[in-house]
């Protein structure tokens, strides 16, 4: 406390005295920050820890969601520190606890029991759920996603990737072709997967970076194995702050972390310096860029920007390798099996394909006409029944 008796000063002014047997401390407030008096000076007061701790687990969450429901989102209440980990882990349970039938083909509420329940039967096409303290956004509506969207993602744009696409999958169907043709009568049996993962891996590479698959492999075994770590650790209980410990898990991740960004923030400075002077190639991190320089210049005219920030423009290039290779190679072998299993879709959607196409090489205007793919590929990820008659 600050004692108010006066004195004078040097130029015959009153000013308070400091009691040397009391605290000499004043609180000060104000709407942004809260601040304090020592012996006359005034200073930043560090927030408790105790009022960080209760804002990260309560207070914080909490406004988060009265906003994401005043947005239309749908979702369960939140709770103390678990948010919703703790029936993600149990759903997983049950659903890996009975035998899948062997005629089903509903894979979704299977590898993903929270999802089908929250967003089939719950929450709608928008909801969120509760990774701990922190919301998760799913959005399945292609209107929305379409709004969202970085400019580099739209429809024209991602027309100009088609030949590269074609490119990764003929090269892929070359090997096969050289395997059968090895055995000479015909046919042989072949283990599809990793040509598969090889072949997602390269469309990105070759979609994204302009390289091809060898190029960006050190970024793929490293995002595997991250994947790799993740997977337990979605399925264990959450414990605040595990994280932060230093674990050889923990270490681990950090170092992949580190490596990873340095990597695409290479790529990235390379391909800004061949960008200068120069329209840039049509790939996605090409797109992107120039996006962004676009969005710069608007700024500097004074109009609205959105431009990403160099760390989020490695964000997004991370994210078109750890969300879009094994999720893609997946698919496509599920995709297969089921083909395998009702050879009528496989007849009908081969015929299609030569009707639209013959010899030709595939275009994004073809593709649009393949009406059998559409149904194919919505029964694999809404939970159609594959089964339906042609």
């Amino acid at each position: 406390m600050v004692n108010r008796d006066k004195k004078k000063d040097d130029h015959g002014e009153e000013e308070p005295t400091i009691d040397s047997n009391r605290p000499s401390i004043s609180l000060f407030c104000d709407s942004n920050r809260v601040s304090f008096e020592v012996e006359g000076r005034i200073r930043p007061c560090r927030p408790d820890l105790e009022i960080r701790v209760v804002n990260w687990v309560w207070l914080k969450p909490k406004k988060m969601e009265r906003c994401l429901r005043e947005q239309g989102f749908k979702g369960n209440p939140y709770k103390l520190l678990y948010g919703d980990t703790k029936d993600f882990i149990s759903k997983i349970r049950e659903s890996g606890s009975k035998p899948m039938e062997p005629t089903s083909d509903d894979l979704v509420s299977r590898i993903l029991p929270f999802y089908y329940h929250h967003s089939v039967n719950l929450q709608g096409k928008k909801y969120f759920e509760w990774m701990g303290p922190t919301p998760r956004i799913n959005i399945t509506d292609p209107k929305l996603i379409r709004s969202l969207l970085n400019p580099a993602f739209h429809l024209e744009k991602l027309k100009l990737m088609v030949p590269a696409m074609y490119s990764s999958c003929c090269e892929m169907i070359s090997k096969w072709e050289l395997f059968v043709s090895a055995k000479g009568n015909g046919s042989c049996e072949l283990d599809v997967w990793p040509y598969l993962a090889n072949l997602a891996g390269d469309v990105i590479s070759r979609t994204a970076f302009g390289s091809n698959y060898e190029e960006g492999e050190r970024i793929f075994q490293l995002l595997k194995e991250q994947v790799d770590i993740i997977i337990p650790c979605l399925r264990s209980i959450y414990i605040p702050g595990w994280r932060f410990l230093p674990t050889k898990t923990n270490k681990r991740m950090k170092k992949i972390h580190h490596e990873v960004r340095a990597l695409v923030r290479n790529i990235i400075r390379k391909r800004e310096r061949a960008m200068k002077g120069e329209d840039g190639d049509n790939d996605l991190l090409g797109l992107l860029l120039k996006s962004n320089l676009k969005e710069v210049d608007q700024e500097h005219g004074h109009k609205k920007s959105i431009a990403l920030t160099i760390e989020e423009v490695i964000e997004e290039c991370k994210l078109f390798y750890f969300a879009g290779q094994e999720t893609t190679s997946v698919l496509l072998v599920w995709s297969m099996v089921l083909l395998s299993k009702h050879q009528k879709w496989q007849i009908l959607a081969r015929e299609e394909v030569l009707t639209v196409f013959g010899d030709n090489k595939p275009d994004f205007d073809g593709l649009n006409h393949l009406k059998t793919k559409y149904f194919l590929h919505k029964s694999n990820f809404d939970g159609l029944n594959f089964s339906t008659k042609p």
